[in-house]
């Protein structure tokens, strides 16, 4: 899911809102969780710790995809960053010169979508759906061993 969201800025032109960028975090938390939960996998049960807070991780992430997909869908506003950026202009040039140079990617426009599903609403689907995965594996006899 990362490599896709930076795929899709890069070498798509999508540039991320900022509800975008938060839902990334959630991703790079559990990859490095995840290679924690490998690193430490041949001492026994140490490995649930990084698994659950990957899982934790990621249900956040499906959190944050969730509360994008609602703005997308205008059922509640955005954050306050989800406009662009105002900063400390002096003066009505200086504002005017600042708005023009700095891209608004709004957080209320769908910018793609597969079959009617967001990119957010993918994300929602693929992080509840990854912390789901991850928490059966922290049921006794189901974790698989590293």
């Amino acid at each position: 899911m990362l490599g896709g969201a930076f795929a899709f800025q890069h070498i798509g032109g999508l540039d991320p809102c900022v509800l975008c960028i938060y839902q990334r975090w959630p991703w790079a938390a559990a990859l490095a969780l995840g290679l924690a939960a490998i690193m430490l996998g041949k001492k026994g049960r140490l490995p649930a710790i990084p698994l659950g807070l990957a899982a934790l991780a990621l249900l956040i992430g499906a959190g944050t995809a969730a509360f994008h997909v609602g703005v997308e869908q205008q059922w509640w506003a955005g954050t306050s960053g989800c406009g662009g950026v105002v900063g400390k202009a002096k003066t009505i040039e200086d504002l005017k010169a600042q708005l023009l140079a700095t891209p608004v990617t709004r957080c209320d426009e769908v910018a793609w979508s597969m079959l009617g599903v967001s990119m957010a609403g993918w994300n929602l689907i693929v992080s509840a759906l990854a912390a789901v995965l991850l928490a059966w594996q922290l049921i006794p006899g189901k974790r698989s061993t590293a």
